[in-house]
């Protein structure tokens, strides 16, 4: 057992520089694909080729390679905090962290931060919006 979740798959597609996909929703315990029409096949391959790439690294878990909570699923999105810091603990390289495949490099989207805990964030909104005394008039 690898200990991968959804929502770890889901954030290391962040690292490919695809959208985290929707999880939990029709489903939960589920990532939710939706191609449009408009999508290229060079860009379904693209996905492809990323979620091919994820099943490898979770082989990397699975073989002991990596630990079950020290890995590049475990530890997504990296962002570019993350590759300057001069303190890199893990057992993959920053260029496998950032840019797992060829590609990634040429057009690479820098998540701002790391990981957060999606369910706090659902449950503790933060709204900027005014009072809604404001809206009286």
């Amino acid at each position: 057992m690898t200990g991968i979740s959804e929502t770890d798959i889901a954030k290391r597609l962040m690292d490919y520089g695809f959208h985290a996909p929707t999880v939990s929703f029709p489903v939960a315990g589920t990532i939710m694909v939706e191609p449009t029409e408009s999508e290229s096949k060079a860009e379904l391959d693209r996905f492809i080729a990323a979620l091919v790439s994820i099943r490898e690294e979770i082989r990397q878990i699975e073989n002991g390679v990596w630990s079950a909570d020290n890995n590049p699923l475990k530890n997504a999105p990296h962002s570019q905090a993350d590759v300057i810091d001069g303190d890199w603990k893990h057992p993959y390289s920053r260029e496998q962290a950032v840019f797992p495949l060829s590609w990634v490099a040429a057009n690479k989207f820098w998540p701002s931060v790391n990981r957060i805990d999606d369910v706090y964030g659902d449950r503790n909104l933060n709204c900027a919006c005014p009072p809604m005394e404001a809206y009286e008039d």
